[in-house]
């Protein structure tokens, strides 16, 4: 199905492929062309210059481009040279990239098409992609609307006289009508409402035909390697349709629509893999950063056609490229071992991550590996050859060393101050609540749980209603009568804010759920006079403007700054719950709600004053000894993580300069990323009684989490369960290395109760900050537009 040989790369290609020092494609292992970028402004930078490239040479084509977070940079980068096309110095840029600067691109000449939508969602809505694709492409590039294939999906098919929401109640299209026969009066209505939709899909996919194709597309790649929303499984032959979204796709959507629960009740309409490679000449590109999306990339790069890895569909045309940052490309095989055979001096971590793979993909332990397994293994007789090293003596040191980490991670600690952070409320116990269990049982140890960000994303519109809902319940009993006399709920001294904890765990322990919920009841209507500043008389009225709000507002709709206050005091309510069950109160956890984080679809760059000086503040006043952070590499691009991660590297080298030196940081990572073990240098014992505690008090804390409105594409659960299975599979991998009477039959207790593992990354302050500007040079570019 291949195509036989692609075609030459373009000149800003050919520029990206000469600094990157990689192959065009890799015949061996590669099935279509990689172009990869140092960092994500880059990413945006080249697929920008490509685009141009391609509108100049092909006035009146037809595009096709992505919606979302991932399209910031290309976004930026068009309408930058858009902007400044007859400046000297961008003038120079593009006709060093290739281009002509005397021939300033005719975007209204463009056709555009809008690859997908949910369905139903309302156009003006702002998470649907109509109004994405409008604001950001329609008026931000300046096409012509007349020239654009649009996808309204709200009233598509429905009456004049009716709207969706009374012909799919809650928004639940049964398909199935499509083949059985509907068994009353609103079926018939629903069976022909669906049969509009397909006849509109089939016009649409009509129309992108008699337009010649589409010829220059750029999109992403979803978690189970979805183009445009061609789930896993789709025909290579389909075209535009309406079609169910498979569960990694609806979580993927799930922050966008305002949780799983809508993103379950939501179609998509999408164009079709035949649609996609309809012009044979088509430009067609995926763009993917961070480590995140690498297996996913090596299995749509790598993998013969199949309907399992949608994007090999790419395969058929000449003019398909990936082009990738170094995370996303970091698991395609001939790249790393470009990487192994020109590296400097190989490093103890590469020596570990080649044996370490070894000894897992053979099942063995790292003792039983043998000459015969090495030279099976492409990557470990490269290692071997670059060390010049006996082979023994290869697998004796690694060995060795994670007995080691496994030790240190048993170790007693005393006398310490841990300033633990978290950019979101459940990130630490998601990332090594088991070793924090063990710390906390010296009372030589002081801690303090620290929360970068409000976290108000994670809390959905429905559990806000439910919880007004039981207040305005809780204000009609004897106990809010009492304590309202008493001037409970308007008395702000920390005292009362921890009887609200106090209650909601009496209420735990005795599983009495009245307890639990007059609790948070108090602890609400405390956030409320709070924030708003009213009596009670006052607060009953804001207390139903909210119930209305929350009724009428559409998931996933930006809110007003007080209602995401609001929802950020829930997630610190739940972060004081955690603590309190270790015996902490809120003078131990501080909220620090950082500035750049907001509703907006491309979010902010940290700022120094509003993000970097809260956290010095707060150095200066812990005065740690170690500092944890989430050691998250490139993500999905800028994400919230890596934002923490630059103000708090900035933050510990100021407190450095005139503070103190010798502070240890922890890096830990959780349910979004991973640590392989080669790179921890702790590794913390977690048994069954630490996995259950886990999920127990992941349940009674994250009351908003408990449903898992928001989870990982990787699990249908809670993000509990899913950290549970990470640390039980981390465990086996390293049981596999060092066989399992290693742990059964170990003299130390903790070690024969292994069940799980937590990895723990420690650094001093000057390894931490090489490593986060490392990600740094990654992400940022310095002539990234604004």
């Amino acid at each position: 199905m291949a195509d036989q040989g692609f075609k030459s790369t373009s000149l800003p290609e050919q520029r990206a492929l000469q600094h990157s020092g990689y192959e065009f494609i890799y015949q061996d292992t590669e099935k279509i062309p990689v172009v990869e970028v140092d960092n994500v402004p880059l990413l945006g930078k080249l697929a920008a210059l490509r685009f141009l490239e391609w509108v100049q040479t092909h006035p009146g084509g037809v595009i096709s481009l992505p919606a979302g977070q991932s399209s910031d940079y290309f976004i930026s980068w068009v309408q930058y040279y858009w902007v400044h096309w007859n400046k000297t110095d961008v003038q120079r840029d593009l006709a060093l990239n290739g281009l002509d600067p005397e021939h300033k691109p005719r975007m209204q000449s463009l056709h555009f098409v809008q690859m997908s939508e949910f369905y139903p969602i309302h156009p003006d809505q702002e998470n649907s992609f109509y109004y994405f694709v409008h604001t950001h492409y329609i008026e931000g590039f300046g096409l012509d609307p007349r020239k654009a294939l649009l996808m309204d999906c709200y009233n598509l098919g429905i009456p004049n006289h009716m709207s969706v929401e009374q012909v799919f109640p809650n928004s639940k299209v049964d398909l199935t009508l499509r083949s059985r026969q509907p068994e009353n009066k609103q079926e018939r209505l629903r069976k022909q409402v669906i049969e509009r939709i397909d006849q509109f899909c089939t016009d649409y996919e009509t129309r992108i035909r008699d337009l010649g194709g589409i010829g220059f597309f750029l999109g992403g790649i979803g978690p189970d390697g979805h183009a445009a929303f061609n789930i896993r499984g789709s025909d290579f032959y389909s075209t535009t349709r309406l079609t169910p979204a498979n569960y990694e796709t609806q979580a993927a959507a799930a922050s966008a629509l305002g949780g799983i629960e809508v993103a379950r009740n939501r179609l998509v309409i999408t164009i079709g893999l035949s649609t996609l490679t309809y012009c044979r000449d088509a430009a067609a590109i995926i763009i993917a950063a961070g480590e995140a999306k690498a297996q996913t990339v090596a299995g749509a790069v790598e993998h013969e056609p199949s309907n399992q890895y949608p994007a090999t569909v790419l395969q058929r045309l000449p003019h398909a490229r990936f082009y990738l940052t170094h995370g996303a490309a970091s698991c395609l095989k001939e790249r790393r071992y470009v990487d192994l055979h020109t590296s400097g001096t190989i490093t103890r971590e590469q020596i570990e991550e080649v044996i370490i793979d070894l000894a897992a993909s053979k099942r063995k332990r790292i003792r039983d590996l043998n000459e015969a397994d090495v030279q099976s293994d492409r990557f470990a007789a490269l290692l071997l050859q670059r060390t010049r090293q006996a082979f023994d003596d290869l697998k004796s040191g690694v060995e060795q060393h994670l007995i080691e980490k496994i030790a240190a991670g048993t170790r007693e600690i005393h006398g310490k101050t841990f300033m633990h952070t978290a950019p979101h409320h459940d990130d630490i116990m998601l990332g090594y609540l088991p070793y924090i269990y063990h710390l906390v049982r010296s009372p030589e140890n002081t801690h303090y749980f620290n929360y970068m960000t409000s976290g108000f994303h994670a809390v959905t519109n429905q559990y806000m209603l439910d919880l007004l809902q039981s207040l305005s319940a809780y204000m009609r009993t004897p106990d809010y009568e009492r304590r309202a006399a008493e001037q409970y709920f308007t008395n702000h001294n920390p005292i009362y804010r921890h009887r609200d904890v106090y209650h909601y765990l009496d209420g735990v322990a005795g599983h009495h759920q009245t307890l639990k919920r007059e609790a948070v009841s108090r602890r609400l209507l405390r956030n409320l006079n709070q924030l708003y500043g009213e009596d009670i008389p006052q607060l009953r009225r804001r207390i139903n403007e909210l119930k209305a709000y929350f009724q009428s507002a559409y998931p996933g709709k930006t809110d007003p700054e007080p209602v995401q206050k609001l929802k950020g005091m829930i997630r610190e309510w739940e972060a004081d719950l955690l603590w309190a069950h270790l015996g902490f109160d809120s003078r131990s956890v501080n909220h620090l709600r950082l500035g750049f984080y907001q509703d907006d679809v491309f979010a902010r760059e940290p700022d120094m004053e509003r993000d970097v000086q809260p956290i010095l503040d707060l150095l200066r006043q812990i005065q740690p000894d170690v500092m944890t952070v989430a050691f998250d590499p490139e993500g999905s691009g800028p994400d919230t993580h890596y934002k923490v991660l630059q103000a708090a590297a900035i933050a510990l080298r100021r407190y450095e300069k005139k503070d103190r030196k010798n502070i240890e940081i922890w890096g830990y990572r959780n349910v979004w990323y991973r640590f392989h073990p080669s790179e921890a240098d702790v590794f913390v014992p977690v048994s069954l009684n630490s996995l259950a505690i886990l999920e127990n008090t992941f349940y009674n804390a994250f009351g908003s989490q408990r449903n898992a409105s928001f989870p990982s594409p990787e699990l249908d659960g809670p993000f509990s369960r899913l950290a549970q299975r990470i640390q039980a599979e981390q465990f086996y991998t390293l049981k596999t290395c060092l066989g399992q009477d290693f742990f059964n039959e170990n003299q130390h207790p903790r070690i024969r109760a292994m069940h799980g593992l937590c990895y723990i990354k420690t650094m001093n302050i000057d390894e931490f900050c090489r490593q986060t500007s490392t990600l740094k040079q990654r992400m940022q570019f310095k002539d990234a537009p604004n």
